[in-house]
C-alpha cells in the first residue's frame, strides 16, 4: 500500500472498529464494502482491510452512519477505472475544481460537484 494514503487519511478504522461505531454486525459492514457503501485497503502491520474514519458521519439520533453520498462517488469512480487505493487517493487529495478535497466537499452536501468531477477524471 501507498505510504501516500497514510498521509492523506488521517485515521482508519478496521472492520470490527467500524461495526462498532455503527452499532451492527461485521457481517453487515461487510456487506458495505461489497456493495460499494464503503471502499478501503489492506494496510498496517497486520495489513489489516481498513476504512477512513471520515466515511462516517453523525446520525440524527446521536449516533454514526455511512456518508449517503459516497457509495455513488465511488461508483462513478470504479466506473473511470480507479483501483479502490486510487479512489481513496482522490478524496482525500485536494482538487482544484472543488477547492477542497473531495470527501470534504460530500460531507458538505457537494455531492452533485463531486461527481461532476469525477466523471471527467476517466483514464
Amino acid at each position: 500500500m501507498s505510504t501516500d494514503l497514510d498521509a492523506l487519511v488521517p485515521r482508519w478504522l478496521t472492520l470490527p472498529d467500524l461495526a462498532e461505531r455503527l452499532g451492527v454486525e461485521v457481517s453487515r459492514v461487510r456487506g458495505l464494502v461489497r456493495d460499494r457503501a464503503l471502499v478501503g485497503v489492506k494496510r498496517g502491520e497486520r495489513t489489516t482491510f481498513q476504512v477512513p474514519e471520515a466515511f462516517l458521519v453523525p446520525a440524527d439520533d446521536g449516533g454514526e452512519h455511512v456518508l449517503p453520498t459516497l457509495r455513488g462517488t465511488v461508483v462513478v469512480l470504479g466506473d473511470q477505472g480507479f483501483t479502490d487505493d486510487e479512489i481513496l487517493a482522490w478524496l482525500f487529495t485536494p482538487e482544484d475544481a472543488l477547492g477542497v478535497a473531495p470527501i470534504e466537499a460530500l460531507r458538505a452536501g457537494r455531492r452533485a460537484e463531486v461527481r461532476r468531477v469525477a466523471q471527467t477524471l476517466g483514464f
